[in-house]
């Protein structure tokens, strides 16, 4: 008999994915760099949990957080070489939605 377990790294990027909210943050970030408050009001996320998803996208290295240092500070985030790697899969996840999944 074959051994029928799911690739490792397969369910390591589910499990990456499937956290809540996250392919919502990467997409919002794939049309371009933004601010905290503008993921934040886009996705109608509370902040902490924002705060969370980002942290863990930034140490998988999916997004980069880059400090532009005005007064006042500001801080964007945009997606690095690997997240946009993540572009057509969510595309492709877009295009099957709009074509199978139907509003309650």
């Amino acid at each position: 008999m074959t051994d029928s377990s799911i690739c490792p790294k397969f369910e390591k990027a589910m499990s990456i994915l499937s956290q809540r909210w996250t392919v919502l943050i990467i997409h919002q970030l794939m049309s371009g760099p933004h601010r905290f408050c503008s993921i934040e009001n886009s996705i109608s996320i509370s902040g902490r949990v924002l705060s969370e998803r980002l942290k863990d996208l930034e140490k998988q290295q999916i997004i980069k957080r880059e400090v532009i240092p005005e007064t006042p500070v500001r801080i964007l985030y945009s997606l690095t070489e690997k997240g946009h790697a993540l572009k057509p899969v969510i595309e492709d996840i877009e295009k099957w939605s709009a074509e199978w999944v139907e509003n309650e």
